[in-house]
């Protein structure tokens, strides 16, 4: 049963002057059960399209996997109230599954939802490489054609992004969702199915930067990660633990950078 990714339903529309009737896309969205060797991790509730990359990247920045190789094959298993993503790991690695236990049910608006213990909500983060250095056109660039890679947004207005932007080449790669989390999620596993190596880039997002997205940041081993909004305290103290470039409020031309200035050339002293 294939999910549809957007739905057209009606809606009074009020103006000034006068009310429509009209037709709007809206984004669908569906719990989504990450199912490790028959047992529940998490529900997420996310866009139903691209799962095998969330079900991958999901993976991945939790540090259940360490490569797509130690994930075995991906079951898509649709029901009338769900889908359910069947993934099978080695008994090591299904210890990292106890480590990151989620509650069943995690809201689109939150990543941490259910944790079990504190400890797991500020892991250890592993520190990033040393990256490329970007100019100010670059990040400019970045999110400028991230916008051009949006086609559920520009539908229904109503989703996150996140693409993976290199110098001379743009965007490489984009995944969309109601979740920013997802969405990350979703691009992390976009990412390591087509071999390209987050190192040599920058991150790109629709959404602010909050904690759990630097962190899943720094589980794809991005040194850059840059968002239209802006970051939250701790995200920025967590980018600078993991030595990674946080750039936020980039629009119009404008950004600011929180953490690690020295790789974004600006034409200015660093």
């Amino acid at each position: 049963m294939q999910r549809r990714a957007s739905h057209i339903l009606p809606v009074h529309t009020s103006g000034p002057t006068d009310l429509r009737d009209l037709d709007r896309a809206l984004p669908d969205e569906v719990p989504v059960a990450l199912v490790y060797n028959g047992s529940t991790l998490a529900v997420m509730m996310a866009s139903p399209g691209d799962l095998s990359d969330f079900a991958l990247g999901f993976s991945l920045t939790e540090g259940i996997v360490r490569s797509a190789q130690e994930l075995g094959e991906i079951e898509i298993i649709a029901h009338d109230k769900g889908i359910e993503l069947r993934m099978w790991l080695a008994a090591d690695r299904a210890e990292a599954v106890a480590d990151r236990r989620r509650a069943i049910a995690g809201p689109v608006g939150c990543g941490l939802c259910g944790i079990d213990s504190l400890d797991q909500a500020l892991r250890s983060l592993p520190s990033v490489g040393v990256g490329t250095l970007l100019r100010s056109r670059d990040i400019v660039a970045a999110t400028e054609a991230l916008r051009n890679a949006q086609p559920l947004h520009d539908e229904t207005r109503a989703v996150h992004a996140a693409g993976f932007y290199r110098p001379g080449d743009g965007i490489l790669c984009a995944r969309e969702d109601v979740g920013r989390h997802n969405a990350l999620d979703k691009l992390a596993g976009a990412l390591s199915l087509q071999n390209h190596d987050p190192s040599y880039g920058a991150l790109v997002v629709t959404s602010r930067l909050s904690s759990e997205m630097v962190q899943k940041a720094a589980m794809i081993g991005a040194p850059v990660l840059i968002a239209v909004s802006a970051p939250t305290a701790l995200g920025v103290r967590l980018a600078e633990d993991a030595g990674i470039t946080l750039v936020g409020r980039a629009r119009n031309g404008r950004f600011d950078i929180f953490t690690h200035a020295q790789r974004i050339d600006t034409g200015g002293p660093q």
